[in-house]
């Protein structure tokens, strides 16, 4: 499955840059600037694609809005991982249909992961007939192309290039924080768990240039950003398919090398290509922060089997064992599923015993949703939704437990965090994050977000810590 990465020509882009200019020569022309409402749904790869968008949209000459009936082009950027987040677009989608009425002037956009599969763009073809253009995650690089289609032509656009995918450089970004950066590293997965539906709509696993990579961490580093996150389906396997040969460790010291004070993460690792030479990496960088996501979605080994995931349960308590030998002071969240298909509730309890083994910081935690296309989606699925929910909701309360437990051991410590934005609540006006990611509320100035300060640890909740300014 191993391909070389290919790259959108010069020559290509550039025709982009010249439909980017006819547009903003068109909107020039009226009278009040074009506003652009942007949604996003789904993962952080999705955020980091809309920040694409809106980059082009900025060039374009729009302005952003945050209210959909003010809109003059709305664009939703859509995530196709779970049935929830479906049923989701497109109700708002639907909804849509009154701004329209009342802006007939206005371009509904779709695009990103849901739209990349088949069916759900006949659907909105054929039902959502207020949408104008609708485009897969393959093309978003020609997302002034399709819009200036849409605009001069006055016709319904829809883009769904069924290809491996291959990488465009140098697009322009509008990043939303000021503080925290995404930064891809890959794009695309080779994994084909069976219940995932990632590799049909994202293409095969194809890497950036490590130079491309190192330029905009150190671009981003010199404007001020402290935390930045590096993206990819499965960032462990990095650098195959590229000229040189490197791999992700490897890419991780030379980001670390970069001068300035910041910290890196990254998201997702995947166990069978989590490795010791990574938390080794992990230990040797100083702007590595001393976290790793590393789902393990079951605890049992038929059921890992049955998800296509390439280790075994014993396989990934040696993994942790080794991470938590490089990194003492190491935060480690994961993913689980409940309910795949044929899990029987003794195989449930093989989950939650690895729970209270390994006894996580944080789980992102799900109940299985099928999806059309993927080998799971064709399997026997006799246990209830009721009786998946039961189990849901018990390892929901275990891991609680061990999550207050685990904020309980912060109190009174001293830990240097990084203020990364404001909050609503008046009594605790500015969000942290510890260097794992643990997030902290306190009381300060606002000229405090985006520096790094002591904090003393004075409170401890299952999802949150609370602090107050230290002395240094």
């Amino acid at each position: 499955m191993e391909q070389r990465t290919g790259h959108i020509s010069p020559a290509d882009l550039a025709r982009q840059r010249d439909y980017t200019e006819q547009i903003a020569a068109v909107l020039r022309e009226r009278d009040v600037p074009p506003l652009a409402f942007v949604d996003t749904y789904g993962c952080q790869q999705n955020e980091a694609d809309s920040e694409h968008l809106r980059g082009m949209l900025r060039e374009m000459g729009y302005g952003f809005t945050d209210e959909e009936a003010e809109a003059d082009l709305i664009l939703i950027n859509t995530c196709a991982i779970r049935e929830h987040a479906e049923h989701r677009v497109l109700g708002n989608v639907g909804a849509l249909v009154h701004t329209k009425r009342a802006k007939p002037s206005q371009i509904i956009c779709l695009c990103g992961c849901m739209m990349q599969q088949q069916q759900v763009a006949q659907k909105i073809r054929s039902s959502f007939h207020h949408v104008d253009m609708v485009f897969g995650t393959h093309a978003l690089w020609r997302f002034p192309e399709l819009l200036w289609r849409v605009m001069s032509r006055r016709t319904r656009v829809f883009e769904l290039t069924d290809e491996p995918g291959s990488i465009a450089e140098g697009l322009p970004v509008a990043r939303m924080d000021r503080v925290k950066a995404w930064v891809s590293v890959m794009y695309g997965c080779n994994n084909f768990c069976s219940y995932c539906i990632v590799p049909y709509v994202r293409g095969r696993e194809r890497s950036r240039e490590p130079e491309q990579i190192l330029r905009e961490v150190r671009e981003l580093v010199e404007s001020g950003y402290k935390d930045i996150t590096l993206l990819g389906q499965n960032v462990n396997s990095y650098g195959r398919g590229l000229d040189r040969p490197i791999d992700f460790s490897d890419l991780l010291r030379e980001i670390d090398r970069i001068p300035g004070k910041y910290r890196i993460r990254f998201m997702t690792s995947h166990p069978k290509d989590a490795s010791p030479r990574l938390f080794e990496t992990m230990a040797a960088c100083s702007h590595v922060a001393p976290h790793i996501h590393l789902p393990f979605q079951s605890g049992n080994d038929r059921v890992l089997r049955a998800m296509n995931r390439g280790y075994t349960r014993a396989g990934y308590l040696a993994l942790v064992e080794a991470a938590r030998a490089n990194i003492p002071d190491l935060v480690l969240t994961s993913d689980v599923i409940v309910g795949f298909p044929g899990e029987t509730t003794p195989e449930f309890e093989d989950t939650l015993s690895l729970i209270e083994e390994v006894r996580f910081d944080a789980l992102f935690t799900f109940i299985y949703s099928p999806r059309p296309g993927t080998v799971a989606a064709r399997l026997p699925d006799p246990m209830t939704r009721a009786e998946k929910q039961v189990n849901f909701d018990r390892l929901v309360a275990v891991q609680n437990d061990i999550s207050a437990e685990k904020h309980r051991a912060y109190l009174g410590k001293t830990v240097e965090v990084l203020v990364d934005g404001l909050s609503t609540d008046p009594r605790n006006n500015l969000n942290a994050r510890t260097p794992g990611g643990r997030l902290v509320h306190l009381s300060g100035p606002a000229s405090l977000v985006g520096t790094f300060i002591p904090v003393r640890i004075t409170g401890a909740a299952t999802w949150a810590l609370t602090g107050e300014l230290a002395a240094e």
